[in-house]
């Protein structure tokens, strides 16, 4: 779900662990989850205290060429091992990749999920990006404007004159 100037919007039923909406959640989620899960077990989900990071996060799935139709497999991914090393705001989630002797490969449609944060939406799509740039396999293809249309979005609807 997103919360919205309209109130709740339901983004997607079929969220799980391995989907980019997902992912771009839970490295915002400031408590413990399987604290979390435990309590929801027991029933006592409102006894927990369930903290969230200040700021904001944005995800980008890199892709293999073709997807969602036939694509490729088997493409040497490059600038993956250092990602967090480079940036601790940045975790890449693996969806379609293979461990092959001493690197990854591509091995489905959805290849990584490339997820950043910032102080806000603006510096965590940057960062995000900024990222994605420095990773490479044959055939990569990722979105270029999602986070900067809401972001024009944002900026355009507070630049609308007020009728009164």
């Amino acid at each position: 779900m997103m919360i919205t100037e309209q109130g709740p919007k339901v983004i997607e039923f079929n969220c799980r662990f391995g989907d980019p909406e997902t992912q771009v959640i839970l490295p915002l989620l400031d408590s413990d989850l399987v604290e979390i899960f435990l309590s929801i077990i027991e029933g006592e989900l409102e006894l927990s205290d369930v903290r969230w990071r200040e700021g904001a996060a944005a995800c980008v799935v890199l892709a293999s060429g073709g997807y969602p139709g036939p694509y490729e497999k088997n493409k040497k991914i490059t600038g993956l091992r250092s990602a967090r090393e480079r940036n601790e705001d940045v975790v890449c989630f693996h969806a379609g990749t293979r461990w092959a002797r001493d690197h990854y490969v591509t091995n489905g449609g959805r290849v990584l999920g490339v997820t950043a944060l910032g102080k806000d939406v603006q510096a965590a799509v940057a960062n995000a990006y900024q990222e994605v740039e420095k990773i490479k396999f044959e055939g990569m293809h990722y979105r270029r404007d999602i986070g900067f249309k809401a972001l024009k979005r944002r900026d355009e609807k507070k630049t609308v004159p007020q009728r009164g």
